[in-house]
């Protein structure tokens, strides 16, 4: 089967879509994120797009594109649209294929369903990105635990952000789930500069073995 991984992170805003893009890149795959917030400035597609290196075509179309930066129910509700979680089906894609969410994993979609939900059903291996920043420990052990109590499988950890070894050691003793790497903050952020990163701080044996 086709490696199929769901990039989440504990929050918004974390650097998850630089993350994805860095993988997506590496595997030389296809990038998704179904449901895009927020039209006003640079959506993460584009972000990707610029990032990755990948060909065109590889960066895939969002299935619900809203105009606002909210939480998909609410900007969808705005925008007079309903989001289906039945339109949110995978893709079938000769190669690798990184799928981003949004925000967090208790995100809701609609007044039903939340991302976590979407994520349970797919059944897909997910990687947690997480900030390094005070407050981590707590957001990262709780969405840990949101994802065992629904048994999605977590290949392991991402932090982003400057180094913080105990903090980083500390969530890995806590939770058992491994620690695949650190992406620091790049300035300047280039396609380069991203993929010299993730080399550096990633095995990236260990990301792309079996699902």
């Amino acid at each position: 089967m086709t490696k199929r991984i769901v990039i989440t992170g504990t929050d918004t805003g974390i650097g998850k879509t630089v993350f994805s893009a860095g993988l997506a890149g590496l595997l030389n795959g296809f990038y998704w994120k179904p449901v895009q917030s927020g039209l006003d400035e640079e959506t993460d597609s584009e972000v990707v797009a610029r990032l990755s290196g990948l060909p065109a075509g590889r960066v895939l179309p969002e299935v619900y594109r809203l105009r606002m930066p909210l939480s998909p129910h609410r900007s969808a509700e705005i925008d007079g649209v309903a989001i289906e979680a039945a339109k949110l089906s995978l893709p079938v894609l000769p190669g690798p294929l990184i799928i981003e969410g949004a925000g967090g994993l208790m995100v809701p979609l609609n007044r039903q369903t939340r991302f976590i939900d979407i994520f349970r059903e797919w059944q897909l291996p997910v990687i947690l990105c997480a900030r390094t920043a005070l407050g981590t420990i707590n957001h990262t052990l709780l969405s840990i635990e949101a994802l065992r109590a629904r048994s999605i499988p977590l290949i392991g950890l991402a932090f982003i952000g400057e180094e913080v070894a105990d903090t980083q050691k500390t969530i890995v003793e806590f939770s058992g789930v491994p620690e695949l790497g650190r992406l620091p903050l790049l300035d300047p952020l280039t396609g380069e500069t991203l993929r010299d990163a993730m080399v550096a701080g990633f095995d990236l044996a260990s990301i792309a073995g079996g699902e």
